[in-house]
């Protein structure tokens, strides 16, 4: 039977409960399969083939036992099961993904080589008018809650993959071969070209469009009560594991467990491919379809490297106050870890502090520490309700948000308080994941398995966030940002496993927060597991990487590219939260641009009286307000497949959109960092220079920026130099920057007024995302006039190719400059930051 043969009356025949039984009593003999040996963590290694049922090349659906998120009658294929059905099937072209001759083919190329017979291929039909996704099983003769799989060899190619360094956080890794993709890996994204699947391009910044690439997303995703990752072997071979987390819960296939699509274009490609899982699965929402945090758009202050445990009252309030003075207002504060009742019980008094046990604090009571109830006789302030009320009134805040671990502190609850018993902890310890030790071991981790968790009983983990969020909006509180989160991946046995136990707690602190706080005001943080992520229904913005760490020189450069790497997946589900950083920092600009075009909310961490007033003016304005992109900013098409911080030649671009220009920050990521890891790359921080090109085709979707009066050309306006290019859509022009340099270029398609008339808004040129500000745009031919409607105060530039005669501002007339050479206009805007009616007039 050709394998070209249609799934759909395989799939109707398997459905009858006869022909399930006699699936069911098929003889399978275990040396036809990969054994599970128990000194091998669970490793699968093939065995011989020669004379398995498995021998044919017929595909059918064989699986007795669904484990998947929503039941269904999809067929599940294994590569070449010998079933001869009697049932008439129709012939149909080969599926766009389907195993072929012991290789899976995506669109007609190879992409794995001795595909095991173990197997399975699933076309996905959900909304799809053709099979062009599909889904990725396997199975074994032996039970088991951890398997490892082999998908076949990779053929070499570029790719990039995202994976976990560390137990909370993730960072992307570039490579051709399937031995460089580490455990942990949560997405893999290659890149397949007609002519050679090997590129040996010298800069990543002068790379044309490709019309012959084609990429293909892999993405492992959880599957009933398993989570599964990929990896690869030093035989090349791309390997799929799947954990449940509970040694008592098992299983000896899946058949949903590595989503694989392909597409032309890569953002499309990974946005279609979260939309289908959306549907499919049903587990997780994407961010256009959650409620975002209203803090997302105005200036904000965290206490952690300010003060870290050590924050109090009064250093909150210098602070807040020292921020005012300097006409650059937070409208949001996060007080961070410090604030709570809790207690050390490995603390003896006289004694030194025992090594590590910093990490098994617990918590012990839902209201806040004695340092939060006495705040001093000139606060009048004398628990946390009085002092939420004071900095709100006198400091002009609108928001406030308390930190709390996901388990109440790093070492749970306190089983021996009495405030806790009601939620019935137990004293538990962390088993981790071959993943997470194979990789790098975390020290807090460590300590937590010496010292133990006391886990919230889930049964009672919704009355324990419902009675601390409740308590603290009656306080003034409106939002929490949740950390440790991907510890409960450790505490699953006995509970069902990891992502049961992970669904539980997400479920519980969801709708807490929606009970409690009336927006949607919940920043989830080190929750970068899959269990997390496919579990978030509600949470809309979560911590893209490592925190940032100013005593850490060689952090910075990773801290950027990790987060806009980590944003091609995160972004699709969360606003990715880029983290404070401190404005004073000697890095302070390179972070700040970068959050300018992240998307993300900014806030900063610093102490009090140390601010650079001039660099935080270039992200805030007067009333606090930011200037956020419409999107998750993300690398460039030309920067997914090349290593931005270890490769010594390649520059970093992020792309993003906001209503009426693009935004392409650069930066020289290279020299002074090396990414975990990659031990045998590591070299000593050398800082160079770099020259690389910008163009308006880094811009994915440009199109939706413009209308029919576009002519093709877009301004370029270029932050640091303060330069206005005119380019066509395919042309480019160079930037040279040194290590830890930034430039940030705000793209605008040029608009034909008339015959002789061009023009496009570049916005609040003063800014690092200067067309943040440009809130609309319209044409009047009578005069001809121009009409901008711009948020903000500040200089307010345009492209124009003539020179106006006047300029109005809410109808009052206005002196403008207009410099001939390169045909800046620039309008100031006074007064209030609200939205102003900008009339130019020719």
């Amino acid at each position: 039977m050709p394998i070209s043969t249609t799934f759909s009356a395989a799939a109707a025949i398997y459905s009858s409960r006869s022909s399930r039984i006699f699936f069911k009593r098929l003889p399978t003999k275990p040396s036809h399969y990969p054994r599970i040996t128990p000194d091998s963590a669970h490793s699968i290694t093939p065995n011989s083939r020669k004379g398995s049922i498995f021998s044919d090349s017929n595909r059918f659906s064989s699986y007795h036992t669904r484990i998947s998120d929503r039941s269904s009658s999809r067929c599940k294929t294994f590569a070449g099961v010998a079933l001869k059905a009697e049932a008439a099937m129709t012939v149909a072209a080969a599926a766009p993904i389907c195993v072929e001759g012991g290789s899976l083919l995506v669109n007609g190329k190879v992409v794995l080589e001795g595909v095991p017979q173990n197997v399975a291929v699933c076309p996905v039909i959900d909304g799809l008018s053709s099979s062009s996704a599909a889904f990725i099983g396997a199975s074994s003769s032996e039970p088991s809650s951890r398997h490892v799989f082999s998908l076949g060899i990779l053929r070499e190619c570029r790719f990039m993959c995202l994976f976990r360094h560390k137990i909370w956080w993730m960072i992307p890794r570039h490579g051709s071969s399937a031995s460089d993709i580490r455990m942990e890996t949560q997405m893999l994204l290659l890149e397949l070209r007609e002519e050679s699947t090997v590129q040996d391009d010298d800069s990543c910044l002068a790379q044309s469009a490709d019309n012959n690439t084609s990429y293909v997303l892999f993405l492992p995703v959880l599957e009933g009560q398993f989570r599964a990752t990929l990896q690869g072997n030093s035989a090349n071979e791309l390997e799929f594991c799947v954990e449940s987390g509970d040694a008592h819960v098992q299983t000896t296939h899946v058949s949903e467990a590595v989503f694989v699509k392909s597409g032309s274009n890569p953002f499309e490609l990974i946005h279609d491919s979260l939309r289908i899982l959306e549907s499919h699965k049903g587990t997780f929402t994407r961010i256009e379809h959650k409620k975002k945090p209203t803090h997302l758009d105005w200036f904000g202050w965290c206490t952690w490297d300010a003060f870290y445990k050590d924050v109090t009252p009064r250093g909150i309030r210098e602070g807040l106050e020292s921020l005012l003075e300097g006409a650059c207002p937070p409208k949001f504060i996060i007080i961070d870890d410090g604030w709570q009742d809790t207690f050390d019980e490995f603390q003896k008094e006289g004694e030194p502090c025992a090594e590590g046990t910093q990490f098994a604090i617990r918590l012990a009571g839902l209201k806040e520490s004695s340092k939060f109830k006495e705040s001093g006789a000139d606060m009048s302030c004398h628990d946390l309700h009085d002092f939420v009320k004071f900095i709100k009134e006198n400091h002009g805040l609108k928001y406030v948000y308390v930190w709390h671990a996901l388990v109440g502190y790093w070492g749970g609850l306190l089983p021996s308080s009495e405030k806790m018993k009601k939620y019935n902890p137990k004293l538990v310890y962390p088993i981790q994941s071959p993943g997470n030790v194979g990789n790098t071991r975390d020290i807090a981790m460590d300590y937590l398995e010496k010292y133990g968790v006391g886990l919230i009983d889930p049964e009672k983990v919704y009355d324990f966030y419902d009675d601390l969020h409740s308590y603290l909006s009656s306080s003034g509180v409106d939002g929490v940002k949740v950390d440790i989160q991907t510890l409960l991946e450790t505490l699953g046995a006995g509970h069902g496993g990891r992502v049961s136990l992970t669904r539980k707690y997400q479920m519980a602190l969801e709708e807490s927060v929606a009970r409690n706080f009336l927006e949607n005001n919940l920043i989830c943080c080190m929750s970068l597991n899959s269990d997390s992520i496919y579990s978030s229904k509600r949470s809309a913005t979560a911590r893209a990487s490592e925190d940032f760490m100013p005593r850490e020189p060689t952090f910075q450069t990773l801290h950027v590219a990790s987060v806009a790497f980590n944003s091609l997946l995160l972004g699709e589900i969360m606003v990715p939260d880029w983290d404070m950083f401190q404005s004073h920092h000697y890095t302070a600009e390179f972070h700040g641009a970068a959050r300018a075009v992240g998307g993300c909310p900014v806030y900063v961490s610093d102490k009090p009286g140390n601010h650079d007033f001039k660099l935080l003016k270039k992200l805030v304005l007067p009333d606090g307000s930011i200037l956020r992109g419409r999107y998750a900013g993300r690398p460039t098409r030309d920067c997914l497949f090349v290593d931005t911080v270890m490769d010594g030649k390649s520059l970093l671009k992020i792309w993003n959109l906001n209503k009426l220009t693009g935004v392409v920050g650069v930066f020289n990521c290279q020299g002074a960092g090396d990414w975990s890891l990659r031990n045998e790359e590591k070299q000593d921080p050398k800082p160079i220079s770099l020259s690389g090109s910008v163009s308006p085709r880094d811009l994915e979707f440009l199109d939706e920026l413009a209308d029919e009066r576009w002519n093709g050309d877009c301004a370029v306006y270029a932050f640091h130099s303060g330069s206005l290019s005119r380019l066509p859509r395919e042309g480019s022009q160079q930037v040279t920057l040194f290590t830890l340099e930034c430039e940030v270029f705000t793209i605008s398609p040029i608009q034909t007024v008339n015959k002789t008339l061009d023009f496009a808004p570049i916005g609040l040129i003063d800014m690092f995302n200067s067309g943040g500000a440009t809130e609309g745009l319209s044409f009047s031919h009578d005069e001809p006039s121009i009409r901008i409607e711009a948020r903000g105060c500040g200089r307010f530039g345009a492209y124009s190719n003539e020179k106006p005669t006047h300029c109005t501002v809410d109808g009052e007339k206005v002196d403008f400059e207009y410099e001939p050479d390169n045909e800046l206009l620039i309008v100031n805007l006074e007064g209030e930051c609200r939205i102003k009616n900008i009339n130019i007039y020719y």
